[in-house]
């Protein structure tokens, strides 16, 4: 049932999608009507709500899917078809301890929040002030940020935290912190980066052979949507390819000669 307070997904016939906080007294406007919050506060999920112009909407819950990609971004993200893949590669789970190097717009911040919740914690770093304070906005919006710190810096400086689970790189060239990762992570730990050219993914390799990383793989996740219609299956007439390489690796314990 619909809650004050609830993010709710209004999703129109034709595939639109709305995403809302539910306040008493306030209005959702689009160009398919207006609909009152207290008309949704108190139904069931499912139910279908019709504007003041008679256009009919779903009432659904909101997806991790749905939030990202409702996130405000000024920059490239880590969309949900790597995410998932990221999460479960790097075994980042309720209770863990992750490191975030990149913060950007903080749609991949909010896929691992929602992860390591309620136990855990996302540290998450980045230099500008100006994409910290638009990631802020965002994991309040969806109401994960008591999940996260914040921390404004260059990694070159190193990360304050030690052992921990999981470390993720999201930066130009990740392979010049690969020294400061591994002062962050555990023995055995999990590492993840993202980069979108191929001569960057050589570089990150090359490090992590020279830091003595194990495990190492090299991946990218191709999404092929199809259109629903039973008598005519196809795939769409556009997909989302190449958004990104994804590198992962761990760190082990270095043997002295």
């Amino acid at each position: 049932m619909a809650s004050e307070n609830d993010l709710v997904l209004l999703l129109g016939k034709d595939g639109k999608r709305f995403i809302v906080r539910l306040k008493r007294g306030e209005e959702f406007h689009s160009h398919r009507g207006r609909i009152l919050h207290d008309d949704l506060i108190g139904q069931p999920w499912g139910w279908e709500v019709v504007s003041h112009l008679r256009y009919p909407f779903w009432v659904l819950e909101p997806s991790i899917h749905d939030l990202i990609m409702d996130a405000r971004r000024r920059t490239q993200i880590v969309y949900p078809k790597e995410s998932g893949y990221i999460l479960l590669k790097m075994n980042i789970r309720s209770g863990c301890r992750v490191i975030e190097a990149g913060t950007g717009s903080g749609a991949f911040t909010i896929a691992l929040a929602q992860a390591v919740a309620p136990e855990g914690r996302v540290y998450s770093y980045e230099e500008r002030e100006d994409m910290l304070a638009l990631a802020e906005r965002n994991l309040t919006r969806v109401g994960l940020l008591d999940y996260v710190e914040l921390k404004q810096r260059d990694i070159a400086e190193g990360f304050d935290e030690r052992d921990v689970d999981a470390l993720f790189l999201d930066v130009r060239s990740p392979h010049h912190y690969l020294l400061q990762a591994r002062e962050a992570l555990k023995s055995g730990g999990f590492l993840g980066a993202v980069v979108p050219t191929a001569n960057q993914v050589s570089n990150l390799l090359r490090g992590l052979e020279e830091e003595g990383f194990v495990d190492v793989e090299v991946c990218e996740m191709l999404l092929r949507p199809y259109k629903t219609v039973p008598a005519r299956l196809r795939p769409v007439d556009r997909m989302v390819a190449h958004t990104g390489y994804l590198i992962f690796a761990r760190p082990v314990a270095v043997v002295e000669p």
